[in-house]
C-alpha cells in the first residue's frame, strides 16, 4: 500500500486529472445540464477516458498518454461550440453556461497537468542520464 500512496503522491498531476474525469462525469447532474444530451454524453465519455488514462499513468508513465489528455483537454475546450451547446460569457440559461465553462475549465487543466507531468517527466531523464 505505501509503494501506491507514493505513486500517487509522486504522480500528483494524473491523480487530479483522475478526479477531473471523475468531475466529469458527474458534473451535468451536479451543474443541472444533464438535459443537454450533447453535454451529458461529452462529459460522461471523456471523464471515463480522462479517468482510465489517469489510471494507466499512475501503473506506468508513458507520454502518449500524456499527449493524448491533452488532446483530449483541447476538445473539451472547442466541443461545447462544435456540438452546438456553447454560449458567450453573457450566455443563455443556466446548463448550458455552466457546461460551457465547466468543459473549458477542465480543459484547460488537464491539458496543464499532462504538459507538466511530461516535462517532469522529461527533466526527471536528464538527471538521471547525466
Amino acid at each position: 500500500m505505501e509503494g501506491f500512496w507514493k505513486t500517487v503522491t509522486t504522480r500528483w498531476q494524473d491523480s487530479v486529472n483522475f478526479l477531473l474525469g471523475l468531475w466529469l462525469i458527474l458534473s451535468p447532474w451536479a451543474l443541472g445540464y444533464s438535459a443537454t444530451e450533447a453535454a451529458l454524453w461529452n462529459a460522461i465519455v471523456l471523464g471515463l477516458v480522462i479517468g482510465a488514462l489517469a489510471i494507466a499513468a499512475l501503473v506506468e508513465f508513458r507520454p502518449w498518454e500524456e499527449w493524448l489528455d491533452m488532446a483530449l483537454g483541447a476538445w473539451l475546450v472547442i466541443s461545447p461550440w462544435l456540438l452546438g451547446f456553447g454560449t458567450t460569457v453573457t450566455g443563455v440559461a443556466g446548463g448550458a453556461f455552466a457546461a460551457t465553462w465547466n468543459f473549458v475549465v477542465v480543459g484547460v487543466l488537464t491539458i496543464a497537468l499532462a504538459a507538466w507531468a511530461l516535462a517532469e517527466r522529461r527533466d526527471e531523464s536528464r538527471t538521471r542520464t547525466t
